[in-house]
């Protein structure tokens, strides 16, 4: 088995927070004197049922922690380490994601907060030889009508060099909003050159997928799991090109599939899907990148030629520059003519 820290890749799917160290959650909520839940500094992955009270608990964490982010500094250090962390496994491209919404109030409103990311990422793909653009998203659980906001954000800073906005997503519960509704502020995104990559097809079944399809056109598809469940559905995908962003650890923490074996990889590979595996959040699933190319050669048999394919797949998904694309790739063959050595190249958790 190769070195899967040496294995060139993208990472499409990253939350800003989510992101974050677990400790530097710890040393931020000590600094601005913040009680967190015991449950966030533990070294237990989460584990929450897939329905509304499991994702009520995911989400209350999850927000317990963004409130320790109250400033420039902090953002930044997010960032930074977020890129550091994707260098040590491999990580060649990062289209890490954020809404700037939940920061604004501490550095000025959305447009600093996007920019302060915008201008770290610049900064730390300097540092760390790694591509950085940004996803802006919106949320479901916000007006429609702020997602245009965010999306007319995102398309000011449009383009595919490091530091610049890639793309436009769509997160938080898939349960909450109306699909359809959040079309215009895609359609803006788009008109600007942006990447559609909405979340779907996690915690909702096919149903779900079809309806982001056909209202938000996404190039690709965050999570997208659930189409494995619609044969039809997952082949109109794979014929129209929509790549899925495959994050196991996630699926199993929140409840979609008991364990990660049973996550559908196998059967979106086998289909012809375009995959490229996330971390989604690894500050509460505890599971890095390379650890979701783990489950991918533990779990589910894929050898490292086919790890070399998702690799691929993930490269051709990003909205990275050309030269950087044909860089990774020619990374991947030469990693695939290294000689195979005993061990899976975990990288530990940072």
């Amino acid at each position: 088995m190769r070195d899967l820290s040496r294995l060139p890749k993208a990472h499409l799917h990253l939350h800003f927070t989510g992101s974050m160290r677990l400790r530097t959650l710890a040393e931020l909520a000590r600094g601005y004197g913040i009680r967190l839940p015991a449950t966030l500094l533990d070294a237990d992955p989460l584990h929450v049922p897939a329905d509304e009270r499991g994702w009520f608990r995911f989400q209350r964490l999850y927000d317990a922690a963004r409130a320790c982010v109250r400033s420039e500094a902090d953002m930044r250090r997010i960032v930074a380490e977020a890129v550091a962390d994707d260098a040590a496994e491999g990580s060649g491209r990062l289209e890490i994601q954020v809404d700037p919404t939940s920061y604004a109030p501490f550095v000025g409103g959305i447009t600093p907060a996007l920019e302060i990311v915008l201008d770290e990422a610049r900064a730390a793909s300097a540092r760390e030889g790694v591509s950085v653009g940004v996803v802006v998203a919106a949320s479901r659980m916000r007006h429609p009508l702020e997602a245009r906001t965010l999306a007319r954000l995102a398309a000011r800073h449009a383009g595919d060099a490091p530091g610049q906005v890639v793309g436009f997503g769509l997160s938080n519960d898939e349960r909450r909003g109306e699909t359809e509704e959040f079309g215009p502020a895609f359609a803006i995104a788009r008109r600007a050159g942006l990447a559609s990559v909405p979340h779907g097809g996690e915690l909702l079944g096919p149903a779900h997928v079809q309806d982001v399809v056909a209202h938000l056109r996404p190039d690709r598809l965050g999570h997208g799991v659930r189409s494995a469940e619609d044969p039809r559905l997952l082949d109109a995908i794979v014929a129209d090109e929509v790549a899925l962003e495959v994050c196991p650890a996630s699926n199993v923490s929140l409840g979609v599939y008991r364990d990660a074996a049973q996550v559908p990889l196998r059967t979106l590979v086998d289909a012809g899907a375009r995959v490229a595996l996330g971390a989604d959040d690894p500050l509460l699933f505890h599971a890095r990148l390379i650890a979701q190319y783990a489950i991918a050669r533990d779990e589910h048999g894929f050898d490292d030629r086919e790890l070399a394919d998702l690799a691929r797949s993930s490269i051709r998904a990003s909205r990275a520059s050309d030269d950087v694309r044909r860089r990774l790739l020619a990374g991947v063959d030469s990693w695939l003519a290294e000689p195979a050595r005993a061990g899976d190249g975990s990288a530990p958790d940072a």
